[in-house]
C-alpha cells in the first residue's frame, strides 16, 4: 500500500516537514545565541525576493515565492519522508 500514494500527498507530507522543521528552528535560535542561532536559524532564500508584477491596465497582478531553507526544516523533510517510507 506505500507504493501507492499519489503525488500530492507525498508533496503536502514533505511541505509539512519543512514548515514544522523550520518552525522547530526558529524556536530553537530564538532560544540560543552565537554561532548557535546562526546554525538554526540561517540559510538561503530561493525564490523571486522582490515580487514580480504584471500590469494590464485593468488587472495588476503580483507574483512572488520564496523558500527559505534551514538546517532543522532539511532534518523536517528528512523525517516526514521517512515517516511517510514508514506507514
Amino acid at each position: 500500500m506505500a507504493g501507492q500514494r499519489g503525488v500530492g500527498v507525498v508533496l503536502l507530507v514533505v511541505i509539512a516537514g519543512l514548515v514544522v522543521g523550520s518552525l522547530i528552528g526558529e524556536l530553537l535560535g530564538g532560544l540560543t545565541s552565537g554561532w548557535v542561532q546562526e546554525f538554526f536559524t540561517k540559510g538561503p532564500s530561493i525564490g523571486l525576493t522582490s515580487p514580480a508584477t504584471l500590469d494590464l491596465r485593468f488587472l495588476a497582478l503580483t507574483f512572488g515565492l520564496v523558500f527559505k531553507v534551514n538546517v532543522v526544516g532539511v532534518l523536517g523533510i528528512v523525517i516526514a519522508a521517512l515517516a511517510l517510507r514508514r506507514f
